[in-house]
């Protein structure tokens, strides 16, 4: 009878055992690619690390090991931001498009939807999507006219038995950054509010082991132009119970580690950074009992693909791609008597800075322009001036505003934006600049560069002993004319500018967010890199030169600080 019992005992073990299993998986995650798909920079002509040849290159050889248990996604932010998008976007419209059809080759699973892809309008946007294999996620970018999603809310895939749901979501704060024409009937949802939406949804519908949240939006929440939430994919991790993982993007930080969200569970938040000089790889292992998952172990890490040897099939694939968009980018369009830099920029009137201040002005015909330089140190040198040279002189794709604000706002804006860029001098030993010594922060700039608003159109000083709010002193419009505090005038600015990107209009000027529509006069029908291509192809001789329309003061302070922190900005005099 004990014999008998344990045979009994025996066999239960053995069918209980091989009733469980263990899967393994294996999920890797892209995000903020920003158009640098071969390792090579055609802005500088010069290689480059990161990009996707060498991410395909890490690819093939997990690839090997996991096969289909292998799952590759991308966070948005693909198809802008470098020429070789930039030409598939806009100048070849019949080609296949070049991001689609890399990341078809690199068998994606999924894609998210980033507010540089909203940049590109909706045209560029919905001729990449189509191209693609694979679904793009979006839950909260929805239709205004009947609140169904542009895009697919979620996906799910099944893989050795395991359902693994994706929800995609896109930072509302684009609403602040892009011109309303590039997503004009469309709407951004809360992102929160969407998640909270959805994963009963999924959870009801699709019955997932896991779920992963792919949120174009970064760590640490911030408040944009005082009515936009950017940055609040912790927030959702923590206080919406549900997802396993939390796939973050769209700030170029790089991250990995875990949290315990409202029910206590444990949460993986990953973030690959930007440009492909790192990935998320997250390993999966779950334990099948029954047909049931009992136990999960997710692991995550982030791997370097930067400096990773390109693949070799990849590059050959794409080699004819490469050669068309160098040819494109080495364009001789005209000459520049002179070199002009960004570096004179940050203590005083440039004639780099001042040649985007009277394009904006010939374009517009408004009485002030805006502008700051949008690359902390870069030049272009005397002779031939090429395509290559406009993605160095203006990095992004922005329209330009003509909007309407008083001589009151005028100098508000201005206060806000010296107080970001100058330190406020109490003796001549003192910095000019406003430094923050940060080992993350390669510029030591306590506040980003391309927030150094100048003025053209106008006469001013920037008195550097005096505290924000008095430091300006306008003197008058620069044909001379009276400049009044309550006169209304015309001023020209990027698009991201006008749409209340970097809160200089709302924090410093003081418009509340919801008014800066109707404080737009004109929007030019083409990006400004456009007009300065078109420019320079008609005038040829291109004369660089500083206008001298605002200056810092006390002189000999600003002299002495000048050559100080210009050694500590750039190692010489």
């Amino acid at each position: 009878m004990t014999g008998v019992l344990l045979l009994m005992l025996c066999f239960c073990g053995v069918s209980l055992h091989a009733q469980t299993s263990v899967v393994e998986l294996k999920l890797v995650e892209t995000s903020d690619i920003h158009g640098n798909y071969l390792p090579y920079n055609y802005v500088d002509l010069c290689e480059r690390n990161g990009g996707l040849s060498r991410i395909y290159s890490y690819l093939k050889q997990e690839r090997r090991k996991y096969g289909d248990n292998l799952l590759l996604f991308d966070n948005g932010d693909m198809i802008e931001g470098h020429p070789a998008c930039y030409y598939y976007n806009y100048i070849d419209t019949v080609s296949p498009h070049i991001a689609a059809n890399m990341m078809n080759y690199m068998r994606y699973d999924a894609g998210g939807i980033g507010n540089h892809e909203i940049e590109t309008g909706i045209p560029v946007l919905n001729r990449w999507m189509e191209e693609c294999n694979f679904p793009v996620l979006s839950a909260n970018v929805v239709w205004e006219s009947d609140g169904k999603p542009y895009a697919k809310p979620y996906a799910v895939f099944e893989r050795a038995g395991i359902r693994i749901a994706v929800l995609g979501l896109t930072t509302t704060a684009t609403q602040a950054w892009v011109c309303k024409s590039m997503w004009r009937g469309l709407k951004f949802l809360d992102m929160e509010e969407t998640a909270r939406k959805w994963l009963p949804v999924i959870r009801e519908k699709e019955n997932p082991d896991i779920v992963i949240g792919l949120f174009h939006s970064g760590k640490d929440s911030r408040v944009i132009g005082g009515a936009y939430k950017d940055n609040v994919s912790l927030e959702i991790a923590r206080d919406v119970p549900g997802f396993d993982i939390v796939m973050m993007g769209h700030d170029h930080n790089l991250y990995c580690g875990k949290i315990a969200n409202a029910n206590g569970d444990s949460v993986l938040i990953v973030n690959p950074g930007d440009t492909g000089i790192a990935l998320a790889d997250i390993t999966l292992s779950l334990e099948i009992r029954n047909g049931a998952v009992v136990r999960k172990n997710i692991n995550g890490s982030l791997v370097d693909t930067g400096s990773r040897e390109p693949d070799e099939d990849f590059m050959k694939r794409y080699a004819v791609q490469h050669e068309v968009v160098k040819e494109f980018v080495l364009q001789k369009i005209g000459i520049f008597t002179e070199k002009v830099t960004t570096r004179p920029a940050y203590f005083g009137p440039s004639a780099f800075v001042d040649f985007i201040h009277s394009l904006q002005l010939s374009i517009t015909d408004a009485d002030v322009s805006f502008a700051s330089p949008l690359s902390f140190d870069t030049s272009i040198e005397r002779g031939d001036v090429r395509i290559c040279d406009m993605f160095r002189l203006y990095r992004y794709k922005n329209l330009i505003y003509t909007m309407n604000l008083s001589g009151k706002e005028i100098k508000n804006y201005l206060e806000e934006s010296y107080s970001r860029w100058t330190n406020r001098m109490e003796s001549p030993d003192d910095n000019l600049l406003l430094f923050l010594d940060n080992e993350y922060r390669q510029t030591l700039f306590a506040n980003y560069y391309y927030f150094f608003d100048s003025a053209a159109g106008i006469i001013y000083t920037v008195d550097v002993s005096k505290p924000t709010g008095e430091k300006i002193h306008i003197v008058c419009l620069s044909d001379g004319k009276p400049f009044e505090p309550n006169q209304m005038y015309s001023v020209a600015m990027n698009s991201y500018r006008g749409n209340g990107g970097g809160e200089l209009l709302t924090k410093g000027a003081g418009l509340p967010a919801e008014e800066l529509e109707s404080r737009v006069l004109s929007i030019t029908d083409k990006d400004f890199r456009y007009y300065l291509v078109d420019y320079i192809k008609q005038n040829k001789m291109i004369h660089p030169r500083v206008l001298n329309h605002w200056k810092f003061i006390p002189d000999e302070w600003v002299r002495s600080a000048t050559e100080r922190d210009y050694r500590r900005l750039f190692g010489e005099k």
